[in-house]
């Protein structure tokens, strides 16, 4: 059923958006930069006024102060020049897709937990922590149904683990995403992200997400079933291909649009996680199966490894990696993630900072590395949970990705 975006979206129309916000976040930035010329040149542009990028790709709006996947986080992204946004996209007991980083992450990203009715229905109640084990809790979009997930009020990540009350539990969130901006703001259905996006001009990247419950679900709603869902949403709301990029962790997603959508396949992002086995050796991606060539050779032209992926550390600097070289030899286009994801980068940076981590001591590199990825590796786009900073760098050094 068709989405009347006037009545789902009360504020749609009055969001007119004339101008790009970049806020304070980018010359904090560039004023930890090094003296040099990358300073020398962002330094020049920060009162330059800003376009929307579609180099800048809202990573689930803008989370690192707004509840991700909510309208208010969107509406963030949009404000910040995002030119795509993105919708992970998973499904509810009626199978109705929602934007949800994750099937059964209602626990740690809504307030389902202190909603005694809709607590009861989640697939792990609430167990607080004890001398022996840490506090847990697991909710699902199908645990309930999309009215019910529509009473919700999204909240920022996290979760505390050391929790002995619901209520300390739902609200530990780390300390750097703020919750000041925590009014309850509802999260999304997918078809209100696509009104959303569509009424604002921005491109759209909607993730399937894997399920976290056995396929078929029910015994009748496939993953091909799924996966067409998906797209049917975009065709219904009459959204050309061209302004659609699906994702997926999973080849056989992308092989299923290759093969029965290949126009919006042509854009298709396969988010490379087999980086993450244990087995992966960053010296020699060309082990990895299929290979670059083999996937190209497929159809597909965009691949999505993390950022840490990317780059790697040689005479002191950050240089693209093997696996960049390779797959840019390949004729793959590359997009990553996530920038502004990894909170202050005094201690190396954590997960998406692991391959130079050596070199990374404080915030700034949030640029260093960003310059690398834009001018030596070559991405066509860089996932942010903060748009500003990539909206940002991409008016300062590439006029040209408008």
């Amino acid at each position: 059923m068709l989405i009347d975006d006037l009545m789902l979206l009360p504020t749609l129309l009055l969001l007119s958006l004339p101008h790009v916000e970049l806020g304070p976040r980018p010359a904090y930035l560039t004023d930890l930069l090094p003296a040099g010329e990358l300073k020398t040149t962002l330094s020049q542009c920060l009162q330059q006024p800003a376009k929307r990028q579609t180099f800048s790709i809202g990573h689930r709006g803008a989370p690192l102060q707004f509840p991700e996947h909510s309208q208010a986080s969107y509406v963030a992204a949009i404000r910040m020049g995002a030119g795509i946004l993105e919708c992970d996209v998973t499904f509810t007991a009626d199978k109705q897709l929602v934007c949800r980083h994750a099937q059964c992450d209602l626990h740690q990203t809504t307030d389902i937990l202190l909603r005694p009715e809709l607590a009861k229905k989640c697939t792990t109640p609430f167990s607080p922590a004890t001398a022996e084990q840490p506090a847990t809790a697991s909710c699902c979009a199908s645990d309930i149904a999309l009215a019910e997930y529509k009473t919700l009020c999204a909240k920022m990540d996290g979760v505390d683990a050391s929790a002995s009350k619901v209520e300390d539990y739902v609200n530990g969130s780390p300390s750097w995403r703020t919750t000041l901006y925590q009014q309850c703001s509802a999260p999304l259905s997918h078809q209100e992200s696509i009104a959303l996006f569509k009424a604002h001009g921005v491109m759209m990247t909607p993730e399937l997400k894997a399920a976290e419950v056995a396929m078929p679900y029910q015994g009748n709603y496939s993953q091909a079933q799924y996966a067409q869902q998906m797209i049917d949403e975009y065709k219904a709301a009459g959204v050309s291909p061209a302004q659609v990029w699906p994702q997926s962790f999973q080849l056989e997603d992308i092989r299923y649009w290759l093969k029965h959508e290949p126009e919006f396949a042509k854009q298709a992002v396969y988010l490379d996680g087999r980086v993450d086995d244990p087995n992966y050796d960053a010296t020699k991606p060309e082990l990895l199966s299929p290979g670059f060539t083999e996937l190209k050779a497929e159809g597909l032209n965009i691949i999505a490894p993390p950022l840490w992926v990317l780059v790697t550390v040689e005479n002191g600097k950050v240089v693209p990696s093997a696996y960049a070289k390779a797959a840019k030899a390949a004729g793959l286009d590359i997009i990553t993630w996530s920038l502004e994801r990894s909170g202050a980068l005094a201690n190396g940076g954590g997960w998406y900072y692991q391959s130079i981590a050596s070199v990374t001591s404080d915030d700034s590199m949030t640029l260093q590395l960003l310059d690398v990825l834009a001018q030596q590796v070559g991405v066509i786009g860089v996932f942010s949970d903060w748009p500003a900073t990539t909206t940002f760098y991409a008016n300062c050094m590439l006029q040209h990705n408008n």
